[in-house]
Order: structure tokens, then sequence, then C-alpha cells
């Protein structure tokens, strides 16, 4: 599977995710990913940014508001069009195009930093995706992204739970199997028993590496390692959103930044 398979599956996708996350239902996104990755982010304001697979632009938008000057781009056409219709109703000044992180539309050196939220793994071209992210940033430039932890989420993976249904472990397995391609049905935990009759699980083709791989092929295309983080939701916000309990179990998120000499 390319790229452009991939990304057929996430325009497929890409109604239902909108309207679901739009909703509230993509809980540790905005209870404990998206936060935890601004803690992590340097400051941005005044700079020229770039957010590789920015879906319907939640995350885009986010970065607008601290004041960075932002261009995004999504494979999935359907995307792109929820958040070209966000932009026209609140405009921050963001410039969304359909295009693909493995064939940036950008000369050498035009931006100040490039973020990708939960979408670097979804793409099977890693390789080429990070040579493409360090050409288009400045020297000195940062590229931050978020995966899902790979020693957590390999393929095989299950909550093992108590009788009153909290986590207490994470089984896992099949670490080293090479299943890139292998699709993965599954619909927000939280959305309405309504949302799950409109609409379809989602299908989305996964695409694990170890995690000595991801920090290898990082070496590889000539980035400076320079800050990870391994978000856990506090006792407050579980207490907020019990959904979240199973995220102090184990790590699901990884977050990297890397910088361009």
């Amino acid at each position: 599977m390319n790229h452009l398979t991939a990304g057929e599956y996430w325009n497929a996708n890409a109604e239902a995710w909108t309207k679901l996350a739009r909703a509230g239902h993509d809980l540790y996104r905005d209870h404990l990913n998206t936060p935890a990755f601004f803690e992590l982010l340097p400051p941005v304001s005044g700079l020229t940014g770039l957010d590789l697979g920015c879906g319907e632009g939640h995350n885009t938008r986010l970065l607008a508001q601290r004041g960075a000057a932002m261009t995004a781009i999504d494979i999935a056409a359907v995307f792109i069009q929820h958040a070209q219709s966000e932009e026209k109703r609140a405009p921050l000044g963001i410039v969304y195009q359909e295009a693909s992180a493995v064939e940036l539309p950008f000369a050498d050196g035009t931006f100040d930093f490039a973020t990708a939220f939960m979408s670097l793994m979804d793409i099977p071209e890693t390789e080429r995706v990070l040579a493409e992210a360090r050409r288009v940033l400045k020297p000195g430039g940062f590229l931050q992204f978020s995966i899902l932890h790979p020693c957590f989420n390999p393929p095989h993976r299950r909550n093992c739970r108590d009788e009153e249904k909290i986590t207490y472990a994470v089984e896992v397995g099949d670490y080293f199997v090479d299943a890139r391609g292998r699709i993965d049905e599954w619909i927000f935990g939280t959305a309405a028993q309504g949302g799950r009759e409109r609409w379809p699980k989602f299908k989305v083709p996964r695409f694990h590496r170890p995690l000595s791989e991801w920090l290898n092929l990082l070496i590889a295309a000539g980035f400076t390692l320079e800050q990870f983080a391994e978000p856990c939701p506090s006792e407050e916000t579980v207490r907020r959103h019990p959904t979240l309990q199973d995220a102090r179990v184990v790590a699901y998120f990884l977050h990297i930044r890397v910088r361009k000499p």
C-alpha cells in the first residue's frame, strides 16, 4: 500500500471523523494528546508553520491562535473541504491545501517549523515524509509530531480489566511483526448510540514500526533529536473523563521533537 491508497481510506473516513470529532467524541485528542503536545511545543508566535496531515483543521487552528502563520495540507479532499469551510466561517489566515506529505508542493527552506498530529504513522513512506519535512524547513527549524506509542500499540493489543471494568494492565504482542497495510476498524468509543448506527466504523490502514526504527529514520533523515514526551492524564482529568483511565496504565502516545541543523 502506498500513500495514495492510504489517502483513499482517510478520505472515506473524513466525513464521519469530522462530524464525530467536532461533536466532542475524540476524548483522547481533546483532553490528553493535544494539550500535552502544546505543553511540549516551543513558542510559535510570529513563525511560519506547516501542519502535515491536518485533517479537518482542529489542531491547525490552535496553532494559528498561538500566533503562527499556518499552512496545512492533507491528502484527503473531504478533510480539506471541512477545514476550508471552517476557515471561511472563522478566519485565522490559514492556507489549506490538498497535498501529500510524501510530495510537498513547497520550496526548500519555506517554514520555521512543522507539526504532524497523529498523521505520520498513517503514511507508509515514512522516509520520504521525513526527507520532505526536512527539505521545506529553514535551517534551525523544528519538526514536532505525535504518533501512537509503538511499544504499547503494536499489532496485538488488549486491555485487561477488573470486575469494575478498570484497566489494570495492557497485553501487547507482535511488536516485531510487519503488519503494514493491515486495516483496523473502529469508531470513537464515546460516540452516541445514534452516531454508531449512523456512521460506519473508520477503516484505518496500520503502518506499525518499532521504536528503534522511528528513531533511526529520524537520524538518517538528518534531524537532531531534541525532546520526547509520553502523555499521561492527571487524576483530575480521569475523574472528569473516566474513559481516559487506561492511559494512566501505559503510554498511548509518543511525542517527538527534532530539529534541522
